[in-house]
Formats: C-alpha cells, sequence, structure tokens
C-alpha cells in the first residue's frame, strides 16, 4: 500500500479550516450585509434552465403531505408544523434538505397543488436561513440549492399570480446567495464541489437578471476546475461514473443557457463536454445504468439519455480509459467493466472505493455481476462499509481492504473520510482477437503488509456467452523470500449477484447456477472451491437496501507463491446457457 496522506495535506487542510473560520465569522456578524444590496430591474429571470432529472410524483406527493424521505431517514411535518423548524435525524438528511434536489418531485406532486407547496417551502427556508447559515450556506449544499431552485424557476420566479413583491424577495434571497458564492467560491472542497460552484455561478449570471459579472467570474473559475478535473480520456478526477455524468449534464445545461443568451463560452469547456460524452457512455452498461464504482450506483437513465442526445453527433464508447483507470469490454449485448486505476488522491478520495481489480457485467437478461454500490437515498451508516473491498467483485487477501480509509478521529475531521493509504502501482494490458478480449490488471495493495501482489486476467468471448477469470497472488522475485515462508495467508473472490438473480449451487459446490429474471441461464464454475452462497446488499439501484447473494470462493496462499498453480491461483468461468428458466419461474 501507498501512504496517500502526508505533512501538505494537514498544512493545507488546517490553511483551508483557518479561512473558512474566519469567512464564517465574518458572516455570522452580519458584515457582508452592510454591502450594499443587489439591485434588482426585473421580477423574474431572464431564462429558466433545462432540468435533466426525472421528477417522481409520488415522491412529491409525500412532500406535499409533509413526509420527507432523504438519505434512509423520514422526518414528518404534521398540523402544519414547518419543516425548517425541526431537527434533522442526521447530517446527510440535513445536507439533502438544505439542497432542494427534492423541489421538482413536490412540483410534479399528483393531488396537490405542488408548485404552491415548492414555493410554500422556499419562503419557508427563505425567513429562516435567508440571509446566512454556516451549515446551509455551505458550498456543496450552498452550490445544490442554486441550481434546483434555478431549474425550478418557473415555479418559483415565473409569473404564477403572486404578489410581485414577494417575487422579487425570493430573487433577493437567490441573488444574495449566488453573491456570497461569488465571493466564497475559494473555500469550496475540491471535486465535485468547487466544479458545481462555478457553474452554479456562472449558470445564476445567465439567468439572473443584471448580473453579467456573475457569468465571467464563474466561467473563469469554470475554466481551470474543467482543466483539473477532467481528464484526456473524458473521466472525471474522482474517477467516479456518477460524477462523470453530473459534470456532463451540469455543462451542457451551462452550454445551452449560453447559446440561449447568445453569449460566448470557453472553448475549454466545450471541449470538456466533448470528452464527457463518450467516456459517460463508456459507463453504461447494456441496461442504460451507470457501473457501480467509486460512489455511483445506476443513476437517472432519462438524465443521462437527455444529456447524450443534446448532441447530434453519436457517441460511442471506446475499449480502455487509460486516465480514468477502467476496461470496457462488449460483445454479444454483454459489457464488462473493469477497474484497473489508481484510487484518487487526498481531497479527491473522500468518495473513493478499495475496488482494485473489481469487476461488473450486465447482459442482456440485466446485470449479472456488480459492485454494492452507492445512492444518496441510503443512509450514510452504510457508506463506509460499501466503500471497502469486500463489497466488490474482487479478491480479498486476509480481509483487508487494498486501500484504507482514515479512522475516525481528528485527522477524519480535519482531512474527512479519505484514503490514507492506496493500493500503490496499478498496471494494466489489453489484448484484442477474434476470439474476444483479455483483459489484464495487477495492483500493490498487499504487498507491503503481506509481501503479495494481486493479478487478475479475465478474457470475454466473441458471443459473449463466455467470460473467464483468473486470479494470483505472487511474490515478487526482487524482494526476496518471506521471513516465514510457510505462512498461509486466507483469501476470498467474491462476486457480487445483482439482487435479480436467482443463484443455487451444484452438489459438489464446485459450480452454481445462475438464473437472470427472463430466464437466461448461466453456470459458474472454479478449479478453486469449494464454492459458497453469502448474503450480500445491493445499495446502487436506491434506498432501501435490496437483499442478493454473492459468490465467494476461499483459499489460503503460499506467502512465497508466484501465482501460476493452486492455491495462488484460481481459474472461474460464467457461462451462458440459454434459456433454463422463466421470469420469476424456478430454475430447470
Amino acid at each position: 500500500m501507498a501512504r496517500a496522506v502526508g505533512l501538505s495535506d494537514y498544512a493545507s487542510a488546517s490553511w483551508l479550516a483557518v479561512r473558512r473560520e474566519a469567512s464564517s465569522t465574518i458572516n455570522a456578524l452580519g458584515l457582508p450585509r452592510l454591502l450594499p444590496a443587489p439591485s434588482l430591474a426585473a421580477d423574474g429571470l431572464d431564462q429558466i434552465p433545462d432540468d435533466f432529472y426525472t421528477p417522481d410524483s409520488d415522491i412529491g406527493t409525500a412532500i406535499c403531505e409533509g413526509r420527507f424521505a432523504l438519505a434512509g431517514d423520514q422526518l414528518i411535518a404534521r398540523d402544519g408544523s414547518d419543516i425548517w423548524a425541526m431537527l434533522a435525524p442526521s447530517r446527510t438528511f440535513a445536507t439533502r434538505l438544505h439542497g432542494f434536489g427534492w423541489l421538482r418531485h413536490s412540483v410534479a406532486a399528483t393531488g396537490h397543488d405542488g408548485a404552491a407547496e415548492a414555493r410554500r417551502l422556499v419562503d419557508s427556508w427563505a425567513n429562516q436561513f435567508g440571509s446566512w447559515n454556516s451549515f446551509a450556506w455551505s458550498h456543496g449544499v450552498l452550490s445544490s440549492r442554486i441550481m434546483n431552485w434555478l431549474r425550478c424557476g418557473e415555479v418559483l420566479f415565473g409569473d404564477t399570480g403572486e404578489d410581485d413583491k414577494v417575487r422579487r424577495a425570493r430573487l433577493r434571497v437567490l441573488t444574495r446567495q449566488v453573491r456570497y458564492l461569488k465571493r466564497a467560491i475559494g473555500l469550496a472542497n475540491d471535486g465535485p464541489v468547487k466544479l458545481r460552484c462555478a457553474v452554479a455561478l456562472a449558470l445564476s449570471g445567465l439567468c439572473l437578471p443584471r448580473q453579467s459579472g456573475l457569468y465571467k467570474s464563474g466561467l473563469s473559475a469554470l475554466a481551470r476546475e474543467v482543466e483539473r478535473q477532467i481528464l484526456p480520456d473524458g473521466g472525471h478526477v474522482t474517477r467516479s461514473p456518477r460524477a462523470t455524468m453530473e459534470a456532463l449534464i451540469d455543462l451542457v445545461t451551462l452550454r445551452d443557457a449560453a447559446e440561449y443568451a447568445q453569449l460566448p463560452i470557453p472553448v475549454s469547456v466545450q471541449k470538456a463536454i466533448d470528452r464527457l460524452r463518450p467516456m459517460t457512455r463508456f459507463f453504461e452498461m447494456a441496461d442504460r445504468g451507470l457501473a457501480a464504482f467509486h460512489g455511483s450506483g445506476e443513476g437517472d437513465r432519462e438524465a443521462l439519455a437527455k444529456a447524450l442526445a443534446r448532441d447530434d453527433k453519436p457517441v460511442k464508447p471506446f475499449g480502455f480509459a487509460p486516465h480514468s483507470g477502467f476496461h470496457r469490454s462488449e460483445a454479444g449485448g454483454a459489457t464488462v467493466i473493469f477497474d484497473v486505476g489508481d484510487a484518487p488522491r487526498g481531497a479527491l478520495s473522500t468518495a473513493a472505493h478499495a475496488s482494485a481489480l473489481a469487476i461488473e457485467m450486465c447482459t442482456p437478461g440485466g446485470r449479472l455481476i456488480v459492485n454494492c454500490g452507492w445512492h444518496d437515498d441510503q443512509a450514510s451508516n452504510w457508506r463506509e462499509a460499501v466503500r471497502a473491498t469486500a463489497a466488490h467483485s474482487t479478491l480479498v487477501l486476509e480481509e483487508v481492504s487494498s486501500a484504507r480509509l482514515l479512522p475516525p478521529g481528528w485527522q477524519r475531521n480535519l482531512l474527512g473520510p479519505r484514503l490514507a493509504t492506496r493500493p500503490g502501482q496499478v498496471t494494466a494490458r489489453r489484448n484484442e482477437g477474434d476470439m474476444g478480449v483479455w483483459l489484464e490488471g495487477a495492483h500493490e495493495g498487499y504487498r507491503e503488509r503481506f509481501g503479495l501482489l494481486h493479478r487478475r486476467r479475465i478474457f470475454l468471448a466473441a458471443d459473449g456467452g463466455d467470460l473467464r477469470g483468473e486470479d494470483a497472488l505472487y511474490r515478487p522475485v526482487e524482494d526476496g523470500p518471506p521471513e516465514d515462508i510457510d505462512r498461509r495467508l486466507g483469501f476470498a473472490i467474491r462476486f457480487h449477484l445483482h439482487p435479480d438473480v436467482r443463484a443455487s449451487l451444484s452438489r459438489d459446490s464446485m459450480s452454481a447456477l445462475l438464473v437472470q429474471p427472463n430466464g437466461d441461464g448461466w453456470r459458474f464454475r472454479t478449479d478453486g472451491g469449494p464454492l459458497q452462497l453469502e448474503r450480500s446488499v445491493y445499495l446502487a439501484a436506491g434506498a432501501p437496501p435490496q437483499r442478493s447473494q454473492q459468490i465467494v470462493i476461499y483459499g489460503d496462499a503460499e506467502s512465497y507463491g508466484a501465482g501460476d498453480k493452486p492455491p495462488n491461483r484460481v481459474r472461474w468461468a460464467f457461462q451462458r446457457l440459454g434459456r433454463v428458466g422463466g421470469a420469476g419461474g424456478e430454475a430447470e
């Protein structure tokens, strides 16, 4: 493992904390309110940006009835009580609540006047938090709220028959937040939050009347961030499929708004969009959802499709993303994605997973092999567990993750839940032929502690019906013999199955029959058994967590093994059988 935290990290985080505390003190004293109030020459927005995300009328109906289900918790405002005066059940719940991502659902509510309720909730928030609040105006919450208010601008700032004074007051609160963001954007956390802050600032400059200076400031910040955060192959620097998709949606939203206003957009931003489009397609599985790596879930399929359709030129996924660190193989309707990249560094690793050499596989029958994944609707107490290696379809040595998080305490309080160690150097190779595609990766995450490297080779046949693999643990020759050459190290090779897959072991526990919802059958075989079927959980599709199963191969590796034969080498295969049972029926 490579250490991921150094003295410079503590120094920069401490200095940032000092600057934030000074900013909070200034705003708590109300000094910025002594500045001249922004002048508004209109009662509404100059334009309403498109909202790519899909509203859910059922969620909206619950909100109109006072029931807020966010981040795995629920808060109910009964008998006219004010949701903003109630104690949030968790910090993550409060983050989602104050971010207003639920606002589009409220507007779409059926059986209620969802638009009126949305305005009431916004005005109630403004009465209590519209001047300033250290939590509610923190960068991640603030930028999300600005974007969501703008996307619901027709309801909040349009001509809805309200008193013009009410609409102007709402507009002043929005403008005050944006002007604060302009002053404080340099204090934002690195990564997706800082990128969204820049987009929110620039988009506000296009939408708010007579605020072109905000657009210029936002573009200046955005130009810097896209150069830093959007990799040459189009992936986001966090290696997260979700962050890649959200960056694409945000940038396309901004570009479309700039075109409507007939204003130029930096070439760097358009080039970032051009890189993001094929990379987002790269992360799409056969069911059009995203692969569940590094804090991602399946995502909003409709939003992704709309963003990709904004450009006439079709995009096709490529095979290898060298900067993002992923391989993709596609054949016969089957898609395999293979994580062969190093973990992100520093503050960019606060959502990273220990997923070195993990795979996901989707077939015409649906998702087959998955990682546990993540979705913001899940309860926060799951978050750390699903970042561990054991929550991914890969090998785990001695139940230790290939990358480890900072433990709870002052270090995490200062630096956030970033990685304390990374899996070291990760290497990858690819070989394509008429028979199929061979992929190979290796990582050093266990070298320092256990003296072994993990290598994985996988092969997807040209018809998509045969996925073969080999996992090996080996000691590099240059490291010499270990102190105890007789020591055995326990390992587990895990294949998490999608909740819709039904699995049953053979009598000798050396193979397993897998049946997908459409009746397609797959046989899993290995030379390293016996196999075990254990419980797992799938979080990538949204709350609540779904029960699932995982195939596990246990073994004991030799500490001086070369990885060329058992027990340090395990071979396995998923082979399509054809239709073996009806959807929902019993396998034959």
